[in-house]
């Protein structure tokens, strides 16, 4: 199976992105599945899981203070604020996992937990984002596959598309899963593919925040 793993709807205040552009653009792409991670809410990864017809892991990318978290396969909404470890305990108190998204962007300096927190919540990390499109320095890519692979944590990779034209920039190539515990155990042995989308998608971001405010 193809799947995206950090993919943004409308529910993001920085994405337009529709249902219907979603699914569309999945299918246009040839993948067979993706995680829809909007930023501090489930409402649109619920939604979609209803009514896309391929798989959709049900997933948000949470703030904390120091850096952002994704938990995977979720039920219940994780508030923002609070610390990495509390954020990570709500995601495996129901069952989740923990996915830490660009950890070492030298970029995004404000959501990007950094090598210091990283290392110090490693023991409670289900997986590490080893290949986010959107990184505009390479290397801070491949750093990150560096620290997953010293530990032993398997690596996921995602646009994080916040524009449909971008789904499908980074993706991982794995068996299919009936649980989390598989998920992530098939994980371990999955394919990276990618390629970075270059600065432009920030100014596509930026844009999308300025109008879903105006609509407020």
């Amino acid at each position: 199976m193809k799947i995206d793993l950090h993919v943004h709807s409308y529910h993001s205040p920085d994405s337009r992105s529709s249902y219907d552009s979603i699914i569309g653009m999945v299918m246009a792409r040839g993948l067979d599945a993706l995680a829809l991670t909007d930023h501090n809410t489930l409402a649109g990864a619920l939604e979609l899981a209803r009514i896309a017809p391929f798989p959709v892991i049900v997933g948000e990318e949470i703030r904390t203070p120091v850096g952002e978290i994704i938990g995977l396969f979720l039920t219940e909404e994780i508030p923002r604020g609070l610390t990495p470890e509390d954020t990570i305990a709500r995601v495996k108190a129901q069952g989740g996992l923990v996915a830490i998204p660009h950890p070492l962007d030298r970029v995004r300096r404000g959501s990007a937990l950094g090598e210091t927190v990283l290392r110090r919540i490693l023991d409670q990390v289900d997986i590490i984002e080893g290949f986010n499109a959107r990184v505009v320095f390479a290397r801070d890519n491949v750093r990150a596959r560096e620290i997953a692979s010293e530990r032993g944590i398997p690596c996921s990779a995602g646009s994080d598309a916040h524009a449909p034209y971008e789904i499908g920039g980074a993706y991982v190539e794995m068996a299919a899963w009936s649980t989390p515990a598989e998920f992530l155990k098939n994980l371990g042995t999955a394919k990276i593919s990618g390629r970075l989308s270059g600065p432009r998608v920030r100014l596509s971001s930026t844009w999308a925040k300025v109008l879903n405010r105006l609509q407020q």
